[in-house]
């Protein structure tokens, strides 16, 4: 206590000294992040190649070995970077980079999650979910999953919903699950695009808490003002937006979707003629 009260006193007196110790902090998170960045565009080269070849190509090793160093430099840099760890733990889990473990890709993971990086609380959610006989998985796996939903992580919130929708571990709940889709949909989540566009045919309304807030939308929060009414009575409107989404992010699903309601609203008005 006498210590953090005369270091106190020392930044009273010299201003100057804080400003340093500031800046040398920012200064390490900056290389921190350059380092991060370096890793993560060597791995990003692995992820464009890796289809293409064997897991254990020896063309991959080095820039494996290079995203590898970058990462664990960035921690020597900066201890508290969470993203080096998550991509750390990433790499033990998913590469087969030289010195992988999983045991340690695991206790990295936990590290970034108990931190509070999204990325890291998703996957070790998603790596709890597979059984494991000694420990409570399933429960573990839903806490962090439920901590990277709080962070509005999109691959979180659709796993949330389908855990939902399937009432897998919890009580199904399908207006849960549709508001889950719709917040990973908004941020141009396929997966969950489609899910909720298909619903949204399949005859299940949209949650009032959903078009409440679309209603109360304005101009100045990025969306104009709809009706509720509106919003409820059209699902087909609003399932093709959601298609729209998921094609624009790449999805050959979406595209096929769109197109099937291209070819009944095409055969409709010929009907109607």
């Amino acid at each position: 206590m006498l210590r953090l009260f005369l270091s106190r006193a020392a930044q009273r007196q010299n201003p100057l000294c804080f400003l340093n110790q500031r800046r040398g902090v920012h200064d390490r998170n900056k290389k921190a992040m350059e380092l991060v960045a370096k890793g993560w565009s060597a791995l990003q080269e692995v992820d464009r190649v890796i289809d293409h070849t064997e897991l254990n190509d020896p063309r991959l090793i080095p820039l494996l070995r290079g995203a590898k160093e970058n990462f664990e430099l960035a921690l020597e840099v900066d201890n508290m970077n969470t993203h080096a760890r998550y991509w750390l733990g990433r790499m033990h889990f998913k590469y087969h980079v030289p010195g992988a473990c999983k045991l340690v890709g695991a206790a990295l993971l936990v590290e970034a999650a108990n931190m509070g990086d999204a990325d890291a609380q998703y996957e070790l959610g998603c790596h709890l979910r597979i059984e494991n006989d000694y420990v409570q998985s399933d429960q573990q796996a839903f806490y962090y999953l439920e901590k990277a939903v709080d962070q509005l992580h999109p691959g979180a919130l659709y796993l949330l919903g389908a855990v939902y929708l399937a009432g897998d571990c919890v009580k199904k709940d399908v207006a849960s699950a549709m508001w889950c889709f719709h917040r990973a949909s908004e941020k141009g989540h396929a997966g969950a695009a489609i899910a909720y566009g298909s619903l949204l045919l399949k005859g299940v309304r949209v949650p009032e808490v959903i078009t409440r807030f679309e209603a109360s939308r304005s101009p100045l929060t990025g969306g104009a003002k709809k009706n509720s009414k509106n919003v409820r009575e059209d699902p087909v409107k609003r399932a093709k937006e959601q298609f729209q989404i998921a094609a624009e992010a790449g999805s050959d699903l979406g595209l096929r979707w769109l197109k099937r309601l291209e070819d009944i609203e095409r055969s409709q008005a010929k009907e109607a003629t």
